[in-house]
């Protein structure tokens, strides 16, 4: 018989445990964390043990999530409110830069726009190649990780080599990208590929929004 069967058997037949109390009392097994022995009642109260300090320690990890998260949603609120607050484009670029350094401790941001601006001389208006319209149409999603195209690398004033992570999203309308928002930290672990990109992404609308309500759609 193999184990998995007397478990099978176990499952099936509960009763045993109760007719063969005494037997099973004198059962010994070798005990996780040293070489003495303990009844099989004992040992499977270590286990329930263990594998409540385990339950605890995920709960509490679930419970730190759950303040983590609290607290990006009430900075991406009051984001909101002071973008809704900004009636022209110059005013949307400082407050968008205030709370991610501020409040989001983003050290490092880049954003670029390729929309009608009449005589608008900001240097989110600067000229960018091809490259960069490709990558933003190609960013179906947030980007996290650590590699960003030598141009991208060059918007930023730092030197070359000192950032590790980025996290890159385009701006849009529907379907159509008018520019790119690029963050970036020199910690390798701020913007990694696994991280969840949900606030990204509802930055990227946010930040989309606010940029067309002040922004013609022709110039």
């Amino acid at each position: 018989m193999q184990a998995n069967d007397v478990v099978q058997w176990l499952k099936q037949n509960p009763a045993f445990f109760d007719e063969f109390a005494d037997d099973i009392a004198q059962i010994f097994v070798p005990h996780n964390h040293g070489g003495h022995a303990v009844s099989l009642a004992e040992r499977q109260l270590l286990t329930l043990r263990d594998r409540n300090r385990q339950l605890e320690g995920r709960l509490g990890e679930l419970l730190q999530f759950g303040v983590e998260n609290d607290s990006i949603s009430d900075k991406l609120h009051q984001l909101t409110v002071d973008l809704m607050r900004a009636h022209d484009l110059p005013s949307i670029i400082g407050t968008l830069e205030y709370h991610l350094k501020e409040r989001f401790t983003v050290p490092f941001l880049a954003l670029r726009l390729w929309l009608p601006a009449g005589d608008c001389n900001l240097m989110e208006f600067s000229p960018v190649s091809e490259a960069i319209h490709k990558l933003a149409e190609n960013l179906v999603s947030p980007y996290c990780g650590p590699y960003v195209t030598d141009e991208v690398l060059d918007w930023f004033e730092i030197g070359t080599g000192e950032l590790k992570s980025f996290a890159q999203f385009a701006l849009k309308t529907g379907d159509l990208p008018f520019g790119i928002l690029v963050l970036a930290s020199p910690d390798s672990e701020r913007f990694y590929p696994d991280m969840g990109t949900l606030y990204l992404q509802r930055l990227s609308e946010l930040v989309s929004a606010a940029v067309r309500r002040v922004v013609p759609e022709h110039g």
